[in-house]
């Protein structure tokens, strides 16, 4: 596999400046879950038959290849899309006309990540183009949740004693009113048993 990517870059070196693939970004990146869309440009010949025009996108993650997007004489060629991209891959058609290779990946996985190279290979020329795809993990390590701290004993004491206080004045409070309640009854009681029986 090493080779083959080894050949495809020399290859593409060899070629006469003519005909050229070249990529809108050298490097992407992502999160997992999204979706992104990878572009690459190549030479058109208005002359020619998009009939010649054959297309193979990969994804090479160390010595294996996985297609992402084919497209022979063409005629976009979906079976031999590699299995882990299926139905993740929307291709712009009107794009693929005037020399554009849109790709839309969807559902982005970290398995995605990787170099993605895109031959394209007409009657009128041959070359090759790179970039680089990383797809990171969503990571909730910056929110930060706030636990509620137990309460010290210090401030349990505290609220003990403001309770047992509360409680206190409440009782010393009926006392007072207790009191003050008998004692107006007393004078009442005083007061009726004074008066004297009027005579007629």
């Amino acid at each position: 596999m090493i080779c083959r990517i080894l050949l495809l870059i020399i290859l593409t070196s060899c070629v006469s400046g003519s005909f050229v693939v070249n990529v809108t970004q050298t490097s992407y990146q992502a999160e997992n879950s999204h979706k992104i869309t990878l572009e690459w440009t190549f030479t058109t010949n208005p002359d020619r038959s998009t009939k010649t025009l054959n297309i193979l996108c990969e994804l090479f993650i160390s010595d294996k290849s996985s297609v992402l997007y084919h497209v022979h004489e063409g005629v976009e060629v979906s079976e031999s899309q590699d299995e882990k991209f299926s139905g993740r891959v929307q291709s712009d058609k009107d794009a693929l006309r005037e020399g554009r290779i849109r790709l839309q990946l969807s559902r982005l996985r970290t398995d995605d990540s990787g170099l993605y190279l895109c031959e394209v290979n007409t009657d009128y020329g041959f070359s090759v183009g790179r970039c680089r795809l990383n797809v990171t993990c969503f990571h909730t390590s910056n929110l930060q949740t706030v636990s509620p701290q137990p309460e010290s004993r210090e401030s349990q004491h505290i609220v003990g004693l403001s309770l047992v206080l509360s409680v206190l004045a409440l009782v010393v409070i009926c006392a007072v009113l207790c009191l003050v309640g008998i004692r107006k009854r007393k004078q009442t009681l005083t007061s009726v048993s004074e008066m004297k029986p009027i005579r007629t």
